[in-house]
């Protein structure tokens, strides 16, 4: 037989249940609905505001009731997993990813918005770089191997989450795919570059976990489009490895 929950962790479970969802489930007894009223609106406004806060543009595009109702229903049926107040917006992420399902409230893009909007925020904290290897800022991104900095994500994205705002809200996707790189500089701080397929796949191909120097990659992607004049695509390419260099997204080649 299992043994009884002694009344002191069930009263915190009656507590934290309510402080969850006070409208259905009851206070424990013997508390002060004064004093219950303080934890209930700290409780929920500091959540409210980090999600808020990781999450400006999806927060404009919601009237206060849907979007109070959305962020109700992530602390009322979400367990985070951290402790740390700076991870609550990939715990609202991966709610509405994985937990939250198809909802009326929620435009068809919320997720690739949400996406979007949490990589700046994990990339402003990342600290991918400490165990990155050596790079030659110098070397010859044709012939040798270039290194993307583990501080430039290439991302690829159905709708334009990029252009969306309370002037652009689209009500469906464009038939091409909206590719991106959000990258860190040298001052710590993150930029958005939008890219075509071809620099996108580039950059898959140069940070895959096969070795490959630049001419290679891009003889790769001449082969992949069955382009005319390969010898035309390494040429434009090497200029845009130049660039991509001088944005701080390829640091380098290998050494």
């Amino acid at each position: 037989m299992a043994e009884p929950t002694p009344a002191f962790i069930a009263q915190q479970l009656a507590l934290t249940a309510h402080l969850r969802d006070p409208e259905h489930a009851a206070a424990p007894d013997g508390i002060e609905d004064r004093r219950l009223a303080i934890y209930r609106e700290l409780f929920y406004n500091n959540v409210e505001g980090f999600v808020s806060s990781a999450f400006p543009v999806l927060r404009q595009l919601s009237d206060d009731a849907v979007w109070h109702r959305r962020v109700r229903a992530f602390f009322r049926d979400h367990r985070c997993q951290t402790p740390y107040f700076a991870e609550i917006a990939a715990e609202f992420l991966q709610w509405l990813q994985d937990e939250r399902g198809r909802h009326p409230d929620d435009p068809e893009f919320i997720t690739e918005l949400a996406h979007y909007e949490w990589v700046e925020l994990a990339l402003s904290v990342s600290d991918g770089d400490d165990s990155a290897p050596a790079a030659d800022p110098n070397g010859d991104l044709l012939d040798r191997q270039p290194l993307v900095s583990p501080l430039a994500w290439s991302l690829a994205y159905q709708w334009p989450v990029h252009r969306i705002s309370p002037a652009f809200i689209p009500d469906s996707p464009p038939q091409q795919p909206t590719y991106l790189v959000v990258h860190r500089d040298r001052l710590d701080a993150v930029h958005f570059l939008e890219i075509n397929a071809v620099t996108y796949r580039l950059l898959q191909l140069l940070d895959s976990d096969t070795p490959t120097t630049g001419r290679d990659a891009l003889n790769s992607i001449a082969a992949e489009l069955d382009h005319p004049d390969p010898a035309g695509i390494v040429d434009h390419g090497a200029s845009l490895l130049a660039d991509l260099r001088a944005r701080n997204i390829v640091v380098g080649t290998r050494v």
